[in-house]
């Protein structure tokens, strides 16, 4: 396989794609990127890639356009130097909220990322938790989405859940949250939120299930500004739960959510390292707790690399690992 897989990385997450590519027992592959006095960009290509399946380690971590268009110049590069076959990997998709046309002319960002990903000449996408999982449709190449939720159910799974209750913070989220919910054999609670008035505000009314004495576990997709888990932790604390934590795939925290979130009632954050926490948010709030999702993105590289399926991975776990590891 050493021979034939070949590793490249971005500059938006280099750490997870070395750690990556320690569990494939692989070195990750030398490039190199960077901008001329005109601020153009060049990406060089130090392996040789002829006939070898490429993957490229690009997440969507700010600044946003620029880890775009360096996974475009990086996939155009490999295309044109004979490789086999490129898989974008791409932890946090670029552009996943702009999923939609919920205004008048505006673009279906996430669509277009898919059109110049193409273009470039990726092969495949492999993605993880994407925010509405339409996008998948958007491509007309191979996409396969990995889910956090083994990793994170595992963090919590020695816990006694006995009197613990999973809580989504709106409909939307729901059914996301149920996998935890269930996977963690606890109730699931559901904030109902309405508009307020005729304008376009919306704020928690109630929580559809039974919270009241329990220990609650918020679970999202993504954490971007923080308001939605903020506004949710303050509703349940009016609700007389025991305590309350929050998880979720993705920890974008934009702005001084991290700030935010450490002063809120949550005492603690779970998320994953699809996005780069950087050394500011770690002091600013040693309530967040970073969990890799390395092992699993290798499992699917290799599982693709090899023509295995890549369903297994959605109840792969850190037992069913070692009971793999222990067998091989």
């Amino acid at each position: 396989m050493q021979n034939e897989l070949k590793v490249f990385a971005g500059e938006s997450n280099p750490a997870l794609a070395k750690a990556i590519c320690g569990e494939l027992g692989i070195a990750l592959s030398p490039s190199e990127s960077f901008r001329f006095a005109n601020d153009n960009r060049l990406v060089r290509i130090l392996a040789n890639v002829r006939e070898k399946d490429v993957f490229v380690v690009q997440t969507g971590c700010p600044p946003v356009d620029t880890s775009l268009v360096e996974l475009l110049i990086m996939i155009d590069a490999l295309h044109y130097a004979s490789a086999r076959r490129i898989t974008a990997v791409m932890p946090y998709y670029h552009y996943v909220r702009s999923d939609k046309k919920d205004e008048p002319r505006i673009a279906i960002t996430a669509r277009l990322v898919a059109d110049l990903l193409e273009t470039a000449g990726a092969s495949r996408v492999l993605t993880m938790t994407l925010h509405s999982p339409q996008i998948q449709g958007f491509f007309r190449i191979p996409v396969d989405q990995l889910s956090a939720a083994p990793i994170i159910c595992d963090y919590f799974a020695g816990e006694d859940m006995a009197n613990t209750v999973a809580v989504a913070p709106d409909a939307g989220s729901a059914k996301r949250a149920g996998v935890y919910a269930e996977r963690l054999n606890m109730p699931l609670a559901v904030a109902d939120k309405r508009r307020v008035g005729h304008s376009d505000r919306s704020e928690i009314v109630r929580i559809v299930g039974e919270v009241s004495g329990k220990h609650a576990i918020m679970f999202d997709d993504e954490i971007a500004t923080g308001g939605s888990m903020l506004e949710l932790a303050d509703f349940l604390v009016n609700c007389s739960v025991k305590s309350i934590r929050a998880a979720a795939t993705h920890g974008i925290f934009c702005g001084d959510a991290a700030e935010k979130l450490q002063q809120s009632p949550i005492e603690e954050i779970v998320v994953t390292d699809t996005v780069p926490l950087s050394p500011e948010e770690q002091e600013q709030a040693p309530k967040i707790e970073v969990l890799s999702v390395a092992s699993l993105f290798a499992r699917a590289i290799a599982n693709i690399h090899t023509g295995e399926s890549i369903s297994a991975l959605f109840t792969w776990s850190l037992e069913g690992r070692e009971a793999a590891e222990a067998a091989s």
